[in-house]
């Protein structure tokens, strides 16, 4: 089965990704992850990308599939994968279309803005150990402060709540029209993304097998 997760930052991509695999023994791919390990291991693509990155430009789309397509034609694709986090625009999708790389399913987590933006803006981490907490879900025993080593807890960049909002409108501007494209096609299926991580769980699966 080959997936693409679609949902905006915070709606629970990566956990769900990380089930689909256990429970179909297929790998998520991610493409932060993939184009690291293409310049680490100097493949043609990753050369190629290292190019751009060297003289501080974006890597350009053709690059980034080329890369995709190179980790899409390992063993343990064989028998499935998810792509997590690509493709983010229109012309990313359609180029996975025009290099023949069939995709079986898209499964998009909806979860409202300001559900993802109280998510996202609520966590503080330990500015010592990394410990992570959540001023709603997990608060520690003394507001502020760490329970493993006392230390501060802080609230990264990536949580402000204009960060995050930022990041919405980024989502919903370039990645949402995906949306649109996989339903003409036939592939998309729409999962309502649950305040329990279990009963968002379930219903993806019951997607995939529907």
């Amino acid at each position: 089965m080959n997936l693409i997760l679609l949902g905006a930052p915070g709606a629970g991509k990566g956990t769900q990704a990380e089930k689909i695999c256990e429970h179909y023994n297929i790998p998520a791919i991610s493409t932060g992850n993939i184009i690291r390990a293409a310049l680490k291991n100097g493949t043609e693509m990753g050369l190629k990308a290292k190019s751009y990155m060297d003289a501080g430009q974006l890597v350009p789309d053709e690059v980034v599939i080329g890369i995709i397509k190179d980790r899409l034609a390992e063993d343990d694709c064989k028998d499935g994968f998810i792509l997590d986090g690509f493709p983010r625009t229109i012309p990313q999708a359609q180029a996975l279309e025009d290099m023949g790389i069939q995709i079986d399913k898209v499964v998009d987590i909806e979860v409202p803005d300001e559900t993802i933006t109280a998510r996202l803006s609520g966590r503080r981490v330990c500015a010592k150990c990394g410990n992570s907490y959540h001023m709603i879900y997990k608060f520690p025993k003394v507001e502020g402060i760490c329970d493993a080593c006392g230390g501060e807890l802080v609230q990264r960049k990536d949580d402000a709540p204009e960060t995050v909002q930022a990041r919405l409108v980024e989502y919903h501007e370039m990645t949402e029209p995906l949306k649109d494209f996989y339903s003409k096609l036939g592939k998309l299926t729409v999962v309502e993304g649950q305040e329990d991580v279990e009963d968002t769980t379930k219903l993806v699966f019951a997607a995939l097998e529907d």
